[in-house]
């Protein structure tokens, strides 16, 4: 009996010095977390979907608390008005930022872009992009295999049976850049969505010269620079054979549009254009 006791009573001393060490080894290294990153947390989307450029809605939320300035720091998903939200919460000015919105830069339809051969291994663009050049002339245009409508979680992105080409659903995109990330040719980018919507950008990647592009696809951009020469914005580049549109520097006059030779620059939202007046045909008398 005295053995049992003088066991139990052993136990239980080796017991309570272990809690003691536990619990100033908890006090002395405790990790202090400000209470405002759980709030923050709370009202984020939980999305989690990276498009701030952090790991997840907790990962942004502690660094919005820990940084000095909301500058530079964006929720795709929750927009300006959760940045409002955020910046009152923390006492700091809110954030502006232009609404963003991914656009497919691709424009080689099964009509514009034939195919010269089937790819017949498994659906998937990485896949397909690590094998070989795609299924048509075009080694730089979308595959088709819809990996970016896969990782969308808003359900913003579809393939158009028809074309062969993602679309993306402007209602539903939150500019969140997985579609981005998810494409193994570039082709998804994301652009400032514009004033009423609208944007012009140029649909094309090909960077091969005029004449290959055009054999490949009937709207590729073959980089005359018409586009370059008609904006007197300086917003249009020309490189590697490819023009390229700077959205901050659009003023959306459209005159690039119309010049391109290959109608490779894209219009979207833009009211219907007015017919081009005839001028009268004068006829001479002579007496």
């Amino acid at each position: 009996m005295n053995l049992i006791l003088i066991a139990v009573l052993s136990l239980g001393a080796i017991a309570l010095v272990i809690a003691l060490i536990l619990y100033a080894a908890s006090k002395k290294f405790a990790v202090y977390e400000d209470p405002r990153i759980a709030q923050v947390a709370e009202i984020l989307p939980q999305a989690n979907c990276g498009g701030c450029g952090y790991p997840g809605c907790s990962g942004f939320a502690d660094a919005c608390v820990k940084a000095d300035t909301l500058d530079g720091k964006n929720c795709p998903v929750g927009g300006s008005e959760l940045m409002a939200q955020i910046a009152t919460l923390l006492g700091r000015d809110a954030a502006v930022s232009e609404p963003m919105l991914a656009v497919v830069r691709c424009n080689g339809s099964c009509a514009n872009r034939p195919r010269t051969n089937m790819y017949d291994g498994a659906k998937s663009c990485a896949i397909a992009a690590s094998l070989y050049g795609g299924e048509t002339g075009c080694s730089y245009g979308c595959l088709g295999c819809g990996d970016c409508v896969s990782v969308c979680q808003f359900d913003a992105i579809h393939m158009n049976p028809e074309t062969g080409l993602p679309e993306v659903i402007e209602d539903k995109c939150t500019a969140c850049g997985a579609c981005v990330k998810a494409c193994p040719k570039s082709i998804i980018e994301l652009r400032a969505q514009g004033k009423k919507s609208r944007r012009v950008y140029v649909s094309c990647i090909n960077k091969d010269k005029g004449a290959v592009t055009r054999k490949a696809c009937s709207v590729g951009c073959i980089g005359c620079g018409k586009c370059v020469k008609a904006c007197a914005f300086e917003a249009i580049s020309l490189e590697n054979n490819l023009a390229y549109i700077d959205y901050n520097k659009c003023k959306l006059c459209r005159k690039c549009v119309e010049v391109c030779p290959q109608h490779t620059i894209i219009e979207e939202n833009f009211p219907p254009r007015k017919p081009k007046e005839e001028a009268p045909i004068t006829t001479s008398v002579e007496a």
